[in-house]
């Protein structure tokens, strides 16, 4: 069931490995694994047409396609280590399921695991902007808490002295003097064909926020996981 009459493709980015958690994508918040979540509600939505896992690891391999993923290739090594970027991982599965599945997707979507806190309504409405607004690419972002935006930011210097990042951040005492700032949650990332596959590209060009105005957990520490479970157990409430 095509939306806006656009064949949809999701993709489910999990290497095998993790530096700041071992095995990350495969720990459990609320009884259910990362890539377990994400491949839930990605196969839950009907109007995507297909939903796969991008991974190097066996073990993420089956318990993506336990949660509905399909796995129709296992990543290279050549972009599953530190330094593979985004594009080349997304721009490769999105190639290979064409491949796979015998036919062209015009948009895709990206659902990281590490974002477990993502809803149908997240997705919906980043690709409900990308392809009402006609825009390139479209990507959730949340709110930056005032304290840490730049005009918050200190420096020391090779004296252990604190300085500000910004030469006006002593003028920003208070909250409500700093302009709004926003910064990628991880929930969704969704582009156009020619956006990734042709230019390279993610956020570069005309790519329209999705503000998501509530608390987000993107996990990249321990504590983080046990986090993320204490929201979505308050929300279950």
């Amino acid at each position: 069931m095509a939306r806006g009459g656009c064949s949809i493709l999701a993709v489910v980015p999990a290497r095998g490995g993790s530096k700041s958690i071992p095995r990350k994508n495969l720990c459990q918040v609320g009884g259910v694994s990362l890539v377990g979540r994400a491949g839930q509600l990605a196969s839950s939505i009907d109007w995507i047409d297909h939903a796969i896992i991008s991974t190097d690891d066996a073990e993420i391999r089956d318990e993506a396609v336990a949660h509905g993923l399909s796995a129709p290739f296992l990543r290279p090594d050549h972009i599953s280590g530190d330094r593979a970027t985004s594009v080349d991982m997304w721009r490769h599965a999105w190639l290979a399921a064409e491949d796979a599945f015998a036919m062209t997707f015009d948009v895709s979507v990206l659902l990281e695991p590490t974002s477990p806190m993502r809803r149908v309504e997240d997705i919906t409405r980043t690709v409900d902007l990308l392809l009402g607004g006609n825009h390139a690419a479209a990507a959730t972002v949340s709110p930056t808490p005032a304290h840490f935006t730049p005009h918050k930011t200190l420096e020391l210097d090779a004296g252990g002295r604190i300085g500000f990042y910004l030469p006006t951040g002593a003028k920003h005492a208070l909250r409500q003097t700093i302009p709004p700032y926003f910064h990628r949650n991880g929930l969704c990332y969704a582009l156009r064909r020619k956006t990734l596959v042709e230019d390279g590209h993610i956020l570069e060009d005309d790519c329209a926020a999705v503000i998501v105005d509530r608390h987000i957990v993107n996990i990249d520490e321990t504590f983080e996981l046990e986090l993320a479970a204490w929201l979505l157990a308050r929300e279950a409430v």
